[in-house]
């Protein structure tokens, strides 16, 4: 599966994709929610759109927090569900049993917390 929308309410989408390289311009405006790494890389591929929100995996964090470096680059916001909730590289996991693990601060200020599931988190935003 390359992406697909996995929820929507009014003109607003959920678009599921395996990678981030795959966002384009028809994911403006958009809900991204992706099984790639949060790392710097991602950042660039969500930043060179004009999404919405935008979810990774955090890959473990890794050294220096690199698989969740792209929280502090993305523009909007955005966070990351745990490795030990989902598998990296499969977004149809992700949305079922991701676990949000870390947040941006512009998430932050719209009510998103760690530990909530992905879908519920997503659903705040779908509402606004």
């Amino acid at each position: 599966m390359k992406k697909r929308i996995v929820a929507e309410r009014g003109d607003r989408k959920v678009i599921a994709m395996d990678s981030i390289s795959y966002v384009d311009g028809g994911d403006a405006g958009h809900i991204v929610v992706s099984a790639s790494h949060g790392g710097a890389s991602s950042a660039d591929y969500a930043n060179g759109q004009k999404l919405a929100a935008v979810f990774f995996n955090d890959a473990g964090v890794g050294k220096d927090n690199a698989g969740i470096a792209a929280l502090t680059l993305v523009k909007v916001p955005a966070g990351t569900v745990s490795h030990l909730s989902a598998r990296i590289g499969d977004v149809d996991d992700i949305w079922r049993n991701g676990v949000i693990s870390h947040l941006n601060d512009a998430a932050r200020r719209i009510g998103l917390k760690d530990g909530e599931r992905l879908q519920e988190a997503v659903g705040k935003l779908l509402d606004r």
